[in-house]
């Protein structure tokens, strides 16, 4: 594989309008014959991805038989959340808005959060913000991770991150998305609709979602399209400018984040590149001399990928039995 493919700019060029029937008609099907359930919730965080998947399944079902939620909290954008209310207002469907924060607060996310960073900046506080960033995969080294914190007066502090601080930072913040899936589902139920889960391909491929959260879903419209696609697919729906234009963060800390500081060796559009690349039996070298890095660099993010596909593998992985019961096969 890969012998007689060309590494060039075209190869996430796809037929739009034909994507989008497929999609559509696959998400009827799958309503009508698999789920048998009337319609579709989908929560919108006004990011690429929500966005896209929202207005195809308002292709598919019609305004009528599709639910929105926006599900803000403590540390989320208030850009985002705009973003999120001008999708739905453009698409002209239901909404509701939940602010989650209450709720965590009293799950304690925001305590054992901070509980967390003060073992590394004791005095962090009311009006600090914070994010971790990921540190070493795209130079050959292990990853790592920082916390960056920022003070009132605005200046920034940075240390790195100890195994156990970031498992609880990461933990408590993950109760975002566990409960957003839970009020999802409530909809869910009530309605008797499907849940609409938003990943796209490079999120899916390499485990950037919360088990039995933003991973739990009914169906999953864009988990075969490349995040590059999924921006061209908002600009062909005439989709808003500030959705279209917006670069793609995770909405998860109180600073701002990119996707790329967090998570991925490169931005998207890279990712994108390097992560086709590679299911295309593309060589390092060649991928090296399209992304202008080394070979060196090329073969470390290959290299990232294939560990992520590894470590992630439970999040995919659905409950084991110990022993098989065959009168009910998933």
């Amino acid at each position: 594989m890969g012998k007689n493919i060309k590494l060039t700019e075209a190869v996430l060029e796809f037929d739009k309008d034909k994507e989008i029937e497929k999609i559509t008609t696959r998400l009827r099907d799958i309503l009508r014959q698999d789920l048998k359930r009337r319609g579709l919730v989908v929560a919108i965080s006004g990011g690429i991805d929500s966005s896209v998947s929202s207005a195809l399944c308002v292709k598919a079902m019609g305004q009528e038989r599709v639910y929105g939620l926006l599900l803000p909290e403590t540390d989320s954008s208030s850009e985002t959340f705009e973003k999120g209310k001008a999708m739905v207002e453009t698409l002209g469907i239901e909404y509701e808005v939940h602010n989650i924060a209450p709720t965590l607060e009293t799950l304690g996310c925001y305590k054992w959060r901070d509980d967390a960073i003060k073992t590394v900046f004791p005095e962090y506080g009311e009006g600090w913000k914070n994010k971790i960033i990921i540190s070493g995969g795209v130079d050959g080294q292990f990853n790592h991770f920082m916390l960056v914190v920022q003070q009132p007066d605005g200046k920034v502090l940075q240390e790195r991150l100890g195994l156990k601080e970031y498992l609880q930072i990461v933990a408590a913040t993950n109760y975002k998305q566990r409960v957003r899936k839970t009020i999802e589902y409530f909809h869910a139920d009530r309605l008797n609709y499907a849940v609409v889960g938003t990943p796209n391909r490079l999120e899916h491929d390499q485990g950037f979602f919360v088990k039995n959260g933003d991973g739990s879903a009914d169906v999953k419209p864009i988990a075969h399209l490349y995040k590059t696609q999924v921006y061209a697919l908002a600009r062909h729906l005439g989709l808003p400018d500030m959705v279209c234009n917006a670069r793609p963060t995770t909405d998860t800390y109180s600073m701002p984040q990119g996707q790329d500081e967090f998570y991925f060796a490169l931005p998207y559009e890279q990712m994108d590149i390097a992560l086709w690349s590679l299911n295309h039996g593309i060589v390092a070298a060649e991928l090296a001399a399209f992304l202008g890095i080394t070979e060196k660099q090329a073969q470390f993010i290959y290299n990232d990928i294939e560990a992520k596909r590894r470590t992630t593998k439970y999040l995919h992985a659905k409950g084991v039995l110990v022993e098989a019961v065959p009168e009910v096969m998933a």
